[in-house]
């Protein structure tokens, strides 16, 4: 479902855009009320039984873009009855941060397997044979059914059946959860288990029905810009190609000054710090202290390894992720401006709101909230002049790369061939929570000592992230040359680590 456009991405997309005209047009901010009405006109229906439903969906959708919490079907009042409490220029959004609407969701039948109608009653039945719980049966015409109740989902029917004619089905946001964190409530809608779910965002992207959404803090970001606070940008590296092709490093900063940015940094060399530091904690720790060490970048594989595997939380690398380090880098230049951290990720949101990190990184965007503020601006990068000073050239190739999958652990070894250059290093990466699980059982049953393991939550890295735009091939595309520009600065070349010292000098 991912890469191909549909009415949710425009949903999505819409509301945010909608948000963002509100706060920087300002004024009476009592026709936010409006919004549902704007975005779904007419008596008709599009999607749903109804306008009205449709509208519901919209109104709650607005409240969670505006950071306030989820309403009950029994308990709906105006947005604009709370709207006062948005319009903080400070951090605002309680957990959770991903939330079902429950009257939006389909309430889609849970995981299972089932015999279709172009069963041909073959006198074979492989799929009664295979079944290890006598769950398959005939009926009078010599057909196969399956008892829903004896069934345990293994799927050795489906692929034994030689017509196709079973079929496994699976809630997209449950399919999508490598938590396990996705069951049902009493009516068989959708409900997540907060005890378990890590906010990586995944269940919100591959909803097809735009009943999954987070919390945003647009507009918030924009009351304090038009405070005339200072607002800097830390932008990911995976920002490159987001926004179409004529949005170049050097437009996307002029672009962003138009929208109220101060300035905007390249998160890249905070990515070259942390894969120095990781660096040098796995040559101190493995093996002398531990058996093997897990990289520190992705919030939602760090959560979910301690949430599952505690007795591994320590050998979870201890190094800054590359947000917090590229905002630490520039309150120390700029002590008193406010750090909005833009990329790709969901679960950064969580990782800002932690009480270690809220002084470092005041705002978390995703790449499309940050289209929304575009749009609302009615940006055309077509038509922006860059200014050739504006080029980000703040990180090496290395630290780019670690937007795509498996990027981390290449540049650490990098790293380490340059400290210790007769260090063998054995790495793994995990793609997704449900490959990372894995990897973590294999290292359990001590089948990955003297491992540097990399997790991440979003398959095919960050740039597979819930707040990203482009298909992920593409995006991964638009990486490796962006990657490529910057690489007289690789960290196969020295360099990479002079700069490195330069700069670890500049802000110890």
């Amino acid at each position: 479902m991912r890469g191909v456009h549909s009415a949710v991405d425009d949903i999505r997309r819409n509301v945010f855009t909608e948000v963002a005209r509100l706060a920087y047009e300002g004024g009476d901010l009592n026709r936010v009320d409006l919004i549902p009405y704007q975005m779904i006109r007419g008596e008709v229906a599009k999607h749903r039984a109804d306008v009205f439903l449709e509208r519901a969906i919209v109104r709650e959708r607005v409240r969670l873009a505006l950071g306030m919490n989820l309403q009950n079907a029994e308990d709906q009042l105006p947005i604009s009855a709370s709207i006062n409490e948005a319009a903080t220029d400070q951090k605002y959004f309680e957990n959770p941060l991903v939330n079902i609407i429950p009257f939006a969701c389909n309430a889609c039948p849970p995981k299972q397997v089932r015999i279709t109608d172009s069963c041909q009653g073959c006198i074979s039945h492989p799929c009664m044979n295979v079944c290890p719980k006598d769950a398959i049966y005939l009926d009078k015409n010599k057909h196969c059914h399956i008892d829903q109740d004896k069934c345990i989902k293994c799927g050795k029917c489906f692929n034994q059946c030689p017509y196709r004619a079973i079929s496994k089905i699976e809630r997209p946001c449950a399919a999508a959860c490598g938590m396990d964190a996705i069951g049902s409530d009493e009516l068989g809608r959708a409900k997540i288990n907060y005890d378990k779910c890590v906010s990586c965002g995944m269940c919100l992207v591959n909803c097809p029905f735009a009943a999954i959404a987070d919390k945003s803090q647009i507009f918030q970001i924009i009351t304090a810009m038009k405070r005339n606070e200072e607002v800097i940008a830390c932008v990911a590296p995976a920002f490159v190609g987001q926004f179409g092709p004529e949005a170049t490093p050097g437009k996307l900063k002029a672009a962003m000054r138009i929208l109220g940015f101060a300035d905007v940094v390249e998160v890249a060399i905070g990515a070259d710090l942390c894969t120095v530091e990781e660096a040098k904690d796995f040559l101190e720790e493995v093996p002398a202290k531990q058996p093997w060490m897990g990289t520190s970048c992705c919030p939602a594989w760090s959560m979910m390894a301690k949430t599952l595997f505690p007795q591994f939380k320590d050998y979870i690398s201890m190094a800054l992720t590359p947000m917090v380090i590229t905002a630490r880098m520039v309150k120390k230049d700029h002590p008193n401006a406010r750090i909005v951290f833009i990329g790709p990720c969901a679960a950064k949101k969580l990782e800002a709101n932690r009480r270690t990190v809220r002084s470092d990184v005041d705002f978390v965007l995703t790449f499309e909230e940050l289209l929304g503020m575009f749009d609302a601006k009615n940006i055309d990068f077509s038509k922006i002049e860059a200014d050739p000073a504006d080029n980000m050239d703040e990180g090496t190739g290395m630290g780019r790369g670690f937007a795509v999958g498996g990027g981390v652990a290449a540049a650490v070894v990098e790293a380490i061939r340059h400290i210790d250059p007769d260090r063998e290093i054995k790495i793994e990466y995990g793609d997704g929570l449900k490959e990372c699980k894995k990897m973590l059982m294999m290292a359990k049953a001590g089948k990955r000592d003297g491992y540097l393991l990399e997790g991440m939550a979003c398959p095919g890295g960050c740039v597979a992230g819930a707040g990203t735009i482009r298909p992920i091939k593409e995006s991964m595309a638009n990486v490796e040359k962006f990657k490529n520009a910057a690489s007289e600065m690789s960290c196969t070349t020295s360099p990479f680590l002079n700069r490195l010292e330069e700069v670890e000098k500049k802000y110890e």
